[in-house]
């Protein structure tokens, strides 16, 4: 068993949806006991961006689906990279050409795009009209190589979720197999990478089964065993439009920068793909792994909620250890924390996080007073409070007694004053409990912010 996921680094990362078929694919290799790699596809030379590819590493590493080889692993396949392979796959191209499944295209740009137009006038779908199908190989030097798909019959393959799919060979498309500058267009190089890295089950989202006859003919042309193939639903927008960057955050950075857990990404991207037997909704990648099967998994569009993730985040947040999570915090904001102080303030505000962004918002005011506060102070009211506070014992009861009997004394609200002392301590007017904050905070303290 050989799984695999083949990012291109032409993006700021490792894209949500990419991580989403990444998981899965690792839980079936590790379901078998067998390997889970990482093959980067940088054939496309115009849309590669600087350090991508590190930062595609350096996520998967983060979210916790190791990859067993790709470009910062050992084994037989790595460093593994397209652009490091041209001989290979002209090889190979050359070898269709030679047994009459492909050949030479000289179509100039223009011609092809004159082509487009008239099938757009004619409403026919955009394929290539075999121009250079039958003709004698020219002289010009610039051409690319195209499959020569038969005209009569069907391609047919069997998929692990969906069952027999069937695509008529008129259908399909001659596709350009290997471009003029000598890089193999995707589907020559995903036939031919899978080939050589031995991939047994190839595990990619649903937007690849109209290629996936292209690739069946290329492995019949060149008489190699066809990989297990299945295709997993794209993950969706809560209005069924498709995830994308233009409209969402969908790089792993972003979450990881914002304060998700990784465990806490990992399942809810499983329980989008598949359902645990008892319907649970928490649960571990190992516990996955044990009771996973692939042709369970949905083929409905998965809705990608981010309420429901941030909801699934706290959960993890106050299933935590204590100890794991004072961790998590101070590596979080870069800054170490008093130990002793965190044990107290913790239980206090883990109820109400859902990220680790959310901890200094929640509890910033124990380590610094205010410099801004949501909405101007009532003075007279805070005046109140200080002068209660000042006259009785730093403990919860005492306290609340205390400015009670301040409030009856002075014909006011007590909530008014619970929440004029909670904004002047605190500089917001939603927190943690207030008198168990001040009881941490310290009566000396709490008194100096009051003025």
């Amino acid at each position: 068993m050989r799984t695999r996921i083949a990012p291109s680094p032409t993006g700021a990362d490792l894209h949500i949806g990419n991580a989403y078929t990444a998981l899965i694919n690792y839980v079936v290799a590790q379901k078998a006991g067998g390997a889970f790699v990482v093959r980067i596809e940088d054939t496309d030379r115009t849309r590669l961006v600087e350090g991508s590819e590190k930062r595609i590493l350096e996520s998967l590493d983060w979210l916790g689906i190791p990859h067993h080889e790709g470009p910062d692993k050992g084994g037989p396949y790595a460093p593994y990279r397209q652009s490091e392979l041209l001989d290979l796959y002209k090889k190979y191209a050359e070898e269709l050409v030679a047994k009459g499944h492909a050949y030479y295209c000289y179509c100039t740009p223009d011609r092809l795009e004159q082509m487009r137009k008239d099938q757009e006038a004619k409403h026919m779908p955009p394929m290539y009209d075999g121009h250079c199908k039958n003709k004698q190989r020219g002289n010009s030097k610039k051409h690319v190589i195209r499959l020569h798909v038969p005209d009569e019959g069907e391609t047919t393959f069997t998929d692990l979720i969906r069952g027999d799919v069937h695509f008529e060979n008129k259908l399909i498309d001659d596709q350009v197999l290997l471009k003029s500058d000598g890089y193999p267009t995707y589907h020559l190089g995903v036939v031919v990478d899978d080939h050589e890295m031995n991939i047994s089950h190839i595990i990619r989202g649903e937007e690849w089964i109209s290629s996936t006859p292209k690739h069946i003919l290329l492995y019949q042309f060149l008489g190699w065993d066809v990989p297990k193939i299945a295709h997993v639903a794209l993950l969706r927008n809560p209005d069924r439009s498709k995830l994308s960057k233009r409209k969402n955050p969908v790089w792993v950075s972003w979450f990881r920068d914002q304060g998700f857990l990784p465990e806490a990404i990992r399942n809810y991207l499983a329980s989008m793909a598949w359902s645990y037997s008892d319907g649970r909704d928490i649960f571990s990648t190992e516990e996955m792994i044990a009771a996973f099967d692939i042709s369970q998994l949905k083929t409905t569009a998965p809705v990608f909620d981010m309420e429901k993730l941030r909801w699934m985040n706290g959960e993890y947040i106050r299933r935590a250890e204590i100890s794991n999570l004072k961790s998590q915090i101070s590596n979080f904001f870069q800054r170490k924390y008093d130990d002793a102080l965190m044990d107290k303030i913790l239980p206090l505000v883990v109820e109400r996080m859902k990220t680790l962004s959310e901890f200094e918002s929640l509890a910033g005011f124990f380590f610094a007073k205010p410099k801004e506060f949501e909405r101007s102070l009532k003075k007279d009211l805070v005046a109140i409070a200080k002068a209660a506070l000042e006259s009785c014992d730093w403990n919860h009861d005492a306290m609340e007694q205390s400015i009670r009997q301040a409030a009856e004394k002075t014909s006011r609200k007590a909530k008014d004053l619970f929440m004029e002392l909670r904004v002047a301590v605190t500089g917001k007017t939603v927190g943690p409990p207030l008198l168990e904050s001040l009881e941490i905070l310290g009566k000396e303290e709490t008194l100096a912010r009051l003025g």
